[in-house]
């Protein structure tokens, strides 16, 4: 009996061990692709849902969430390659956004869900900010092109909601959910 991770970012794994000592992670291997009409918010849950399934065992309390960054209602995934962050960045530039992220926690058949909504505004981006940003590795595997624990930081002008949500974790609501099912985390 443990807590398992269903992940192997190494963000939600550092901001896990703000509330639980020991844990172990899997990465599940997932279609993580929209389906047809989906929203941002059932997309993110439902992968989160599916994620805590794929690694859950008898016994072990397992935590997943999936995260994506959204612009007027669509989904900003992981850049494909330079222009397609390019657009994402130059798309978030002087404008305020969402980053929603699906949380599931649970044991055995019992899963507990929830989304949680961020709105991110970014100050305005030169051409040459954002290509001073993608010539770092930060932007290469993070939802919408950019890391707000990292460089990208300084492209946020205010934020409204869990910031730990929008790095990965939303770790207020991760407790509660802990709590729900006997785990007492770390204070």
């Amino acid at each position: 009996m443990g807590v398992v991770l269903a992940s192997a970012s190494p963000r939600r794994r550092e901001l896990l061990s703000l509330l639980i000592r020991e844990f172990r992670c899997q990465a599940p291997d997932l279609d993580e692709t929209v389906e047809e009409g989906e929203s941002p918010e059932d997309y993110v849950l439902r992968l989160a849902l599916a994620k805590a399934r794929a690694v859950g065992s008898q016994g072990d309390t397992v935590i997943a969430a999936d995260t994506s960054v959204t612009l007027d209602g669509l989904i900003l995934g992981k850049p494909t390659d330079y222009a397609d962050a390019k657009r994402m960045l130059m798309s978030l530039s002087g404008r305020t956004h969402a980053v929603v992220t699906g949380l599931a926690v649970g044991q055995g058949d019992g899963l507990e869900g929830r989304v949680v909504k961020t709105r991110v505004q970014f100050a305005q981006l030169s051409e040459s900010e954002i290509d001073r940003y993608l010539s770092t590795d930060e932007p290469w595997d993070k939802a919408g092109a950019y890391a707000i624990q990292g460089r990208a930081g300084a492209f946020v002008r205010e934020i409204d909601g869990s910031y730990s949500s929008v790095v990965g974790l939303p770790l207020c609501e991760t407790k509660e959910l802990l709590a729900a099912f006997g785990v007492t985390a770390l204070s």
